[in-house]
């Protein structure tokens, strides 16, 4: 049987490594030296083992030399095996379990030729055979003890006395026959002598660590870039996600849908905070940067499978950084600000770029012009708090507009107020955080009153409480009031009665705008209110604007302001395009700021490739595949562009890297001719601040990634919720 097991290892021996087939060589030579003798000398085991560490010296991996300490250990347990049992026959019976699971291990990987699954399966392998050295060592210590403690038994005739030895050890051995290759359960031995097991988690934590669990992550974050791939670049398709309240939003913003996505992997969060971050920063290139951080582990993955140790890739990612910030600082293109005219032309290019993956492409033109207004209204600091894009249905995308100061739809309104005037020049706003509404102290107060004067004296107190306020509003000169709280029939009529505006239930957000752009103070008291902290501006009117009615305040002297009315058909088509102009917005902001730009459409990172590619080719070790690895994965913008716009990736970036080896740096993937073209040239231009951040923040994701081995998920409380208290009277009321 031995001879038979070796010859069927080696003719298997040229897809498996030399280790292994020195292994099962080997124990199959130790079971035929079990069949000739009684015990094994110690002897030959010896040089068995000293022939196996041989041929593992050969290889430089912690995980082969995990292997041998785990060898030794199943070796050493067969040998005190072998030991307790009695007869030649129970020893085949052993051995033609444990051939029984090589030989179904070898039929396993005949079709497999990848080294590291050769050594998945040998791990494979190795873990059952120690289960049933054990679990065959304690059934046949339990026998032996459960006969010596019984009674002994009348003679039988020998032959008897044989079959029924055999059956006991058939059956102590029926479990261990079941088991099969591919589960991975791993059961205890139930060996006494086991040492008691130190518990340093609270019971139920899941805790993995290793070289597998770096793996699971990587995987993790694969299927969240695959998830948001295909909205990349102007010909990107849409997502439309529908929420646990059945609210449908459709966008290809990359930070929008990361946002929704309910993503419970603690690895995958991670791009979901680079794409905020992204968006926080910059405003786009969120879509780039979890492709980028998703390639960057895509490439690096086989060298965390082959032992590869996380530090040196970490370090390699790093110095690619390092050599493409450089790389773009000097390539970018620094911008002419004396040139008024130059300089806006540039910004609306830079717009357009934006807007082109956006549903509003077809509208570049006009809402780059729009968006270019917008930004160079504002002050020196660019306060983006200070634009107010408001949405009304109905009409074009061309209806809409852009208002120089602050807008925002008319407040619900009390009967009186059509008596109001809805034009002032030179107006006086009064800001205020008070409820001008008349109620009944009946739901706040108790009064005990004997007859009814006493009572009408009640109710004259709280009409002159209502009329002293407004008169003090009067009294201090403002045209237009405004209050967070509601204004109500009576302050509505009153102030109609001396050609007064007044806007009650005013957004928290458009009153502190309007604060801030008129000037004042929000006054909660009407105790001190006078003309020092009332707002001004040139022009206030009401006005309609499709099917609502807006009040604009024009010619604000405090800070400059703007907003921006879109008109539109669906409520998630103007949500969209609200989307899509702040990342515009956010564009344009930071080319105004950092007077740089490159050329985008996937040309800057075939440069930056191309660099990392020829550097590689100088140095020499690991961080020559590796940074290998990371020009590769930088190929991922340009071939993402194709496959969405359906063209040929490989011919394109071929032509790409033709173009750039011979210094056309500039060239990158043509949309509209699918094809190459230059596209700086073509005004396809990008900030260099966003690649800077996207790079970085890809690279960061990356490293942290990569230097997590293990992940410790603490069990959820299982307790319900806590009880409520029992109700109390409050306010001394009775019960």
């Amino acid at each position: 049987m031995s001879v038979k097991l070796c010859c069927y290892f080696l003719f298997y021996s040229q897809s498996i490594p030399p280790i292994l087939v020195v292994i099962l060589i080997g124990i199959a030579g130790l079971q035929a030296e079990e069949l000739k003798n009684e015990a094994t000398p110690a002897q030959d085991i010896r040089l068995l083992l000293e022939d196996v560490k041989s041929h593992l010296n050969r290889f430089n991996s912690h995980y082969l030399i995990n292997l041998e300490q785990r060898i030794v250990s199943v070796l050493t347990t067969m040998t005190s095996l072998d030991s307790n049992v009695k007869t030649l026959q129970e020893k085949s019976q052993i051995w033609d379990v444990f051939q029984h699971h090589i030989g179904a291990w070898s039929e396993h990987i005949k079709s497999v030729d990848s080294k590291l699954d050769i050594l998945k399966n040998a791990d494979i392998l190795l873990k059952r055979i120690e289960h049933l050295v054990l679990d065959v060592d304690r059934k046949i210590e339990k026998r032996n003890n459960q006969q010596c403690t019984k009674n002994p038994s009348p003679a039988l005739p020998d032959h008897q006395s044989k079959v029924k030895s055999n059956n006991t050890l058939e059956e102590s051995l029926d479990i261990s026959t079941q088991v099969d290759m591919g589960s991975g359960s791993d059961e205890s031995t139930g060996d006494d002598n086991v040492q008691p097991q130190i518990i340093l988690l609270k019971e139920g934590t899941d805790t993995s660590q290793g070289k597998p669990q770096l793996v699971s992550n990587i995987n993790a974050c694969q299927t969240i870039v695959d998830a948001v791939r295909t909205t990349l670049g102007p010909r990107g398709m849409d997502k439309l996600i529908v929420d646990s309240k059945g609210k449908a939003t459709i966008s290809n913003d990359g930070a929008t849908i990361m946002k929704l996505l309910d993503i419970v992997h603690p690895a995958a969060k991670t791009l979901v905070d680079i794409a905020k971050s992204q968006d926080a920063e910059v405003g786009d290139g969120t879509t780039s940067v979890v492709l980028l951080a998703g390639e960057f582990l895509k490439q690096l993955k086989p060298f965390v499978e082959e032992g590869v140790h996380p530090r040196i890739i970490i370090k390699a990612v790093r110095k690619a950084l390092n050599l493409c910030v450089a790389q773009i600082n000097e390539l970018a293109f620094k911008i002419e600000k004396h040139d008024s005219e130059k300089h806006r032309a540039l910004l609306e290019k830079c717009a357009a770029t934006a807007l082109n993956s956006k549903l509003i492409h077809q509208q570049k033109e006009f809402f780059s012009k729009m968006v270019v207004d917008t930004v160079t209204t504002l002050d020196v600091l660019l306060p983006l708090n200070m634009i107010g894009i408001k949405k009304v249905t109905g009409g074009a995308l061309e209806d809409s507009l852009l208002i120089e100061g602050v807008a925002f739809k008319k407040t619900f309104a009390y009967a009186g107020f059509e008596m109001q005037p809805k034009s002032y020049d030179n107006v006086k706003i009064a800001l205020l955080n008070i409820e001008l509404e008349l109620k009944a102290e009946r739901d706040n107060a108790e009064v005990r009153v004997d007859n009814v004067s006493e009572y009408q004296k009640v109710v004259d107190a709280e009409w002159q409480i209502l009329y002293d306020k407004l008169a003090k509003i009067h009294q201090s000169g403002a045209q237009v009031v405004l209050s967070k709280l509601p204004i109500g029939d009576v302050a509505t009529q009153y102030f109609a009665d001396r050609d007064m505006f007044c806007a009650g239930r005013v957004p928290d957000e458009d009153l502190k705008r309007t604060q801030k752009a008129c000037g004042g103070a929000v006054m909660t008291t009407v105790q001190d209110i006078s003309e020092k902290v009332l707002g001004n501006c040139a022009h206030f009117e009401e006005r309609q604007i499709g099917s609502e009615r807006f009040n604009l305040f024009q010619g604000c002297p405090n800070a400059k302001t703007c907003t921006i009315i879109l008109r539109g058909g669906a409520e998630q088509f103007l949500e969209e395009t609200e989307r899509s102009l702040h990342d515009a917005i956010m564009i344009v902001r930071r080319t105004i700021r950092n007077d740089s730009v490159v050329a985008g459409g996937g040309a800057i990172e075939m440069e930056l490739s191309k660099m990392l590619r020829n550097y590689s080719r100088t140095i020499a070790g690991k961080e020559q595949l590796l940074i290998g690895a990371m020009a590769k994965a930088l190929e991922v913008i340009p071939r993402q562009l194709c496959d969405n716009a359906g063209f040929d990736a490989t011919n394109i970036l071929n032509k790409l890297r033709q173009k750039h080896a011979q210094g056309c740096q500039w060239y990158g993937v043509d949309i509209m001719k699918e094809h190459i073209a230059d596209n700086f040239e073509a005004f396809v231009w990008e900030p260099s601040v966003i690649k800077i951040n996207a790079l970085t923040a890809a690279c960061e994701a990356t490293c942290m990634i990569l230097s997590v081995d293990e992940t410790i998920k603490s069990p959820q409380s299982g307790g319900g919720e806590a009880p409520q208290p029992p109700m109390g009277r409050g306010m001394g009321r009775p019960f």
